[in-house]
């Protein structure tokens, strides 16, 4: 699908979507306690959302083959799951999703009684033994949400050690809110977690809206005119939250309540930004640094070379097409804030991308087209009518 987009003034309300973050988790709950999947968040669909709801009705059914689509938390959550569960299953990826590294959790599966076979899928065979359970946390969050989910169901009690400093860690907060409303007891230890064993999961959890997509949203209000955003929890642990602080120290007109935010357009100035605790902000944010005067620092950006896209790489890429300069020291991406001019945009296939490109383009002097836009429908299906719904000027080509 390409999309052309017209640069046009934006004044908007609108609802947020739920999280994706917390429907994972909360299908996933669901399952393990005898429930629909989809209870609680059957409003809610996405790619990533319905390929974990079809992983987990297959397992109901007693199917063994489970396609998780391109969604990494899928497959980074259920390997546990079924390792938990026990016997032999395999996992298909598609897009870059097998690329993606996950040697740290096949390492833990190993030493605790799961073998583990890599080709262009992934097959896995046995049943997890409880104990001690070492891993790096620098590498990506999802596998120690993966076992905190999984190891309540050993027969034994099970402690998770991390090596190293845990990584977006808000993403492991959300893992554990929606455990303690299945009514499942972890304890938090020096190094990491300690996981009770034999528990049951009963209850329900709520899904949230969602800070991450509706980022997106929050600085096109910032550069394009207006937008509030209504149905944002203010003491929400997601971690993309952190956006409100990333609006606010770039100068941007910001009003937070009990139920959403509002963002005006601004005098934008350059900022400094850790990603360590948000990842998923960067490309939107680089595009904030676009329009706001100096060079923008946004440090902590390694681990983005292994998300759907390299989103240095493509992060960059998306802002040269619009005639912004950006670069990659090896440790920090430096945005220099300039003009905006249209561009034709690759999304690279990445979600973040493609909707960062369309934010982008509402300022930029005339048309500008937006490649693959079907990414968006991995986390945000209904963006471009939500964006057209505040003000915005999309078009199918």
């Amino acid at each position: 699908m390409t999309i052309e987009i017209l640069n046009s003034v934006i004044n908007g309300c609108k609802k947020a979507i739920p999280s994706k973050s917390f429907a994972h988790r909360i299908a996933i709950c669901n399952f393990i306690a005898g429930k629909k999947p989809t209870a609680g968040i059957a409003d809610f669909t996405s790619n990533d959302i319905e390929v974990t709801e079809k992983c987990l009705q297959a397992l109901k059914d007693g199917k063994k083959v489970l396609d998780c689509g391109e969604s990494g938390s899928t497959l980074r959550f259920l390997l546990p799951l079924c390792a938990s569960l026990g016997g032999e299953y395999e996992f298909i990826g598609h897009g870059k999703l097998m690329e993606r590294p996950n040697e740290e959790l096949f390492s833990v599966f190993l030493s605790h009684g799961v073998t583990v076979k890599k080709q262009d899928r992934i097959y896995i065979s046995g049943k997890l033994t409880a104990g001690e359970y070492k891993i790096r946390g620098d590498i990506s969050s999802q596998y120690v949400s993966g076992l905190l989910m999984a190891l309540p169901l050993l027969d034994g009690d099970s402690e998770i050690v991390l090596t190293t400093p845990l990584s977006s860690k808000p993403y492991v907060e959300i893992t554990l809110q929606v455990l303690k409303s299945f009514g499942v007891k972890i304890d938090q230890t020096e190094n990491g977690f300690k996981v009770y064993g034999k528990q049951k999961f009963s209850g329900s959890a709520t899904v949230e809206g969602d800070w991450s997509n509706e980022a997106f949203f929050l600085v096109l209000g910032a550069i394009a005119g207006e937008v509030s955003v209504v149905g944002l929890n203010k003491d929400s642990v997601q971690g993309d939250k952190k956006i409100v602080e990333i609006l606010q120290s770039a100068g941007a007109s910001v009003t937070v309540d009990d139920d959403f935010v509002s963002v005006k357009k601004s005098n934008l100035n350059a900022f400094t930004l850790d990603a360590e605790s948000c990842p998923d902000l960067v490309p939107i944010a680089a595009v904030l640094a676009s329009f706001s005067k100096g060079l923008t620092t946004i440090k902590n950006v390694q681990r983005l070379k292994i998300k759907e896209s390299d989103r240095i790489e493509s992060t960059i890429a998306l802002l040269s097409s619009f005639g912004i300069k950006a670069e990659y020291n090896g440790a920090d991406l430096l945005v220099y804030g300039g003009e905006p001019k249209s561009g034709v945009i690759d999304s690279y296939n990445d979600h973040r991308i493609a909707m960062s490109g369309a934010v982008m383009a509402t300022v930029a002097n005339g048309k500008s087209v937006i490649k693959t836009a079907q990414a968006v429908n991995k986390s945000y299906p209904t963006f471009f009518d939500d964006y057209n719904f505040v003000g915005g000027k999309s078009y199918e080509v």
